[in-house]
């Protein structure tokens, strides 16, 4: 739940509300009721309620792209050590091609 509204507080359209909840704060501009409720919203839900749910949803997230990121050490560590057998194996085929190649040219000789 706290990455959903992670996501949904990190767009623009939530800028915009916001935005939208700071202006009608504004003193003057609407009735006292409706200015004190907005006040409320804005310091006390918003900054307290808020604040902590999106620092557990960036919590979550980052654990997430954590866990990803050591998988993708492991695919690579594995296809390290795999291309290192196969290139030690290539080598020593090499060898081995290498003298029966010696073992038919000192034969053809005449």
């Amino acid at each position: 739940m706290a990455v959903r509204i992670t996501r949904v507080v990190g767009t623009m359209w939530c800028a915009y509300a916001f935005a939208l909840i700071a202006t009608t704060g504004f003193p003057g501009l609407i009735g006292p009721k409706v200015t004190q409720y907005t006040l409320w919203v804005s310091t006390i839900f918003l900054q307290l309620v808020l604040l902590s749910v999106i620092i557990v949803g960036q919590n979550i997230q980052s654990a997430a792209s954590d866990k990803r990121s050591e998988a993708t050490y492991e695919d690579a560590d594995a296809v390290l050590h795999t291309s290192l057998q196969i290139q030690a194996h290539l080598e020593a085929q090499d060898e081995q091609i290498e003298k029966i190649l010696a073992l038919t040219t000192t034969l053809r000789r005449p």
